[in-house]
């Protein structure tokens, strides 16, 4: 009987393909992650391919790392419960960091709309002088 044991796999799947999307997306190699995580490359590699359940701390790492917001991580991995009536952008806060991170969280939309959307995002603000 797979049951709760086969969702909580799909689960761990899930989290670290969202997890290698958004490192893909921050244009990061593995390598690159893991040095800015601190977390070995042998392990992060396991957590994207949903062989291992990263812990709290190693969640925040990776999102540090990733510049998008530990609550969207979190929300992922099925420990924290999203806000009712709260978006991503709202809780990614404002500002040019705070934009693009919020443009990564939202599941709404594929990483291809997500790449799009930030690639327009960068070329708006460095045409008006301002810094993303």
């Amino acid at each position: 009987m797979a049951g709760p044991a086969g969702a909580w796999e799909d689960h761990r799947r899930a989290l670290g393909g969202f997890i290698r999307s958004q490192r893909q997306l921050a244009r990061l190699s593995l390598r690159q992650l893991s040095a800015l995580s601190n977390i070995s490359n042998p392990y992060l590699s396991q957590i994207e391919r949903g062989l291992h359940e990263p812990s709290v701390r190693v969640l925040h790492a990776i999102a540090e790392a990733l510049d998008i917001s530990a609550e969207s991580l979190l929300l992922q991995a099925g420990l924290v419960r999203e806000h009712a009536g709260g978006t991503p952008a709202e809780a990614a806060g404002s500002g040019g960091a705070s934009t693009e991170r919020a443009i990564r969280a939202d599941p709404r939309l594929s990483d291809a709309q997500k790449e799009a959307l930030i690639s327009v995002y960068r070329s708006y603000t460095a045409a008006t002088g301002g810094t993303p």
